[in-house]
């Protein structure tokens, strides 16, 4: 189930807050932990029982590792409950990719390839993944103590509004909500609010643009297509003017941010419904500076895991240049594996850290002295070419891709039968760097984070609930569009 499809948005949510509501509070986190099960069955049946099983296992493994004295028992104790979701992840999201390298090394050598059943990857599973390790991490190293009650630990890692895409919550930030937290009034509105802007990214924004995108570069897994269809990417690629080429990845840039800030937004926003602060997931990362200024800006609960849970205990910077250099670069080198389990994510991630790391010798410093304006368009083109690798499977159409947008062979407004896609793309340049001035930035804190009066309110409430029946309008005008993140 998705956020932006009938069922949730005409079914299920209204009927979910309905009872959530009616019951008593000490009732409510069996009727969310319910819901939350429904709702991941929904989509993966198949895997909701490991799901449950993997996190009922380290409940236990990590009370059990609080409870003993034993330094070597509770090392191994850890070690296993983080083996469990990590293992799991390793195996449904890197199995195919492992067996497609060996029948290549095999190919090569000049023995026959290996047969397997390909894998089904769970949706969400990195996020649940994660959020488990942090659990156990932070309970190992005594930022926490453990959950006492078993449906208080399975509703961290399952709750629904941030279950399949994150933000990736740490459990000492949401471990004194899940056990007493209020909703009022304001709380339900500013939540509505907040769900609806992130609806309006999601259908009619990055929908909108991304449908022009897939009419040039096809599905994102080229597994699911036969030769002759990747012919015809490679063809209708390959006829690409500059302009066109440069609309195309722009389009792209522009889809993947809506989409998953939308979708971030609408988790936000029903967690607040329900009295949750989840943390936020974006802060305009277009109108960064340097590459290092968009990781903290970007997917920051992804950036925070990683310096948590990785950049430093690798050493982080305390152990000389040569080694932080390395360890940014192994950062995000397993930040580019993470999303997905291809070549392309790690060029995507390894382009990052060249960037992070030249930042640090020399390009920051350029940065700073060329200005603000040119470095927030320098920055963006540069980030915008590097999701060429993220958007596309294959690097021999991804590079042939970046060759047609340096081709310079311009013209005026390619894909001119399509006016819808370039007043979206104007709207999405227009909220992306809108908070460049101090106007932007009052009007975005206005909106997102401000306790409106009883008159605004009322006002605003007019308008969002204009906005929630005209996406729904749009989404059954359109085809049917999940996140791009699902995949991940």
């Amino acid at each position: 189930m998705v956020f932006s499809s009938d069922v949730f948005l005409l079914y299920f949510m209204p009927a979910f807050f309905l009872v959530y509501f009616l019951m008593p509070r000490k009732t409510r986190n069996y009727v969310l932990l319910l819901a939350s099960l429904i709702f991941y069955a929904w989509g993966a049946p198949e895997f909701i029982i490991q799901l449950v099983a993997s996190t009922v296992a380290n409940f236990f493994l990590v009370k059990w590792m609080c409870k003993t004295e034993k330094k070597g028992l509770k090392k191994l104790l850890c070690a296993l409950s983080i083996i469990i979701p990590i293992g799991l992840l390793l195996f449904y999201k890197y199995g195919n990719f492992t067996m497609e390298n060996i029948n290549a090394i095999l190919g090569l050598t000049g023995h026959a390839p290996l047969t397997w059943k390909r894998i089904l990857l769970p949706i969400g599973i990195s996020f649940f993944s994660f959020q488990s390790v942090t659990y156990t991490l932070d309970t190992y190293r005594g930022v926490n103590k453990p959950m006492e009650k078993l449906t208080d630990f399975v509703l961290y890692i399952t709750m629904f509004p941030q279950l399949i895409a994150g933000p990736i919550i740490r459990y000492c930030d949401v471990a004194d909500q899940i056990r007493s937290r209020e909703s009022t009034m304001d709380d339900r509105l500013q939540g509505f609010y907040r769900f609806v802007i992130g609806l309006c990214k999601k259908i009619l924004i990055a929908d909108v643009i991304g449908a022009q995108v897939d009419d040039i570069l096809g599905p994102a897994n080229f597994s699911l297509l036969d030769p002759s269809q990747i012919s015809d990417i490679f063809n209708r690629v390959c006829n690409l003017d500059s302009t066109s080429a440069w609309i195309v990845s722009l389009a792209y840039t522009f889809q993947i941010y809506f989409d998953f800030a939308g979708y971030s937004d609408m988790a936000i926003g029903l967690g607040r419904i329900m009295g949750f602060k989840f943390p936020e997931n974006f802060d305009n990362p277009y109108t960064s500076r340097s590459i290092t200024e968009f990781w903290r800006r970007w997917h920051m609960t992804l950036g925070a895991f990683i310096m948590n849970y990785l950049y430093i205990p690798l050493g982080g910077n305390r152990k000389g240049k040569g080694r932080m250099y390395f360890n940014l670069w192994v950062c995000f080198l397993l930040s580019g594996l993470w999303h997905g389990a291809s070549w392309n994510f790690v060029i995507w991630g390894v382009l990052h850290g060249f960037f992070i790391c030249a930042d640090k010798l020399f390009l920051g410093k350029v940065m700073k002295k060329i200005g603000k304006v040119p470095s927030v368009i320098l920055t963006f083109l540069t980030v915008n070419i590097i999701w060429v690798f993220f958007r596309i499977e294959d690097f021999g159409l991804a590079w042939l891709l970046i060759k047609r947008m340096f081709a310079f062979d311009f013209t005026l407004l390619p894909f001119s039968g399509n006016a819808q896609l370039y007043v979206t793309m104007i709207v999405a340049t227009f909220f992306s760097f809108f908070t460049l001035t101090k106007f932007g930035q009052k009007v975005q804190e206005k909106v997102y984070f401000s306790d409106f009066t009883n008159g605004t309110h009322i006002a605003i409430w007019i308008v969002a609930a204009f906005a929630f029946v005209f996406c729904v309008a749009a989404l059954n005008a359109s085809s049917f569009s999940p996140f791009i993140y699902f995949r991940f």
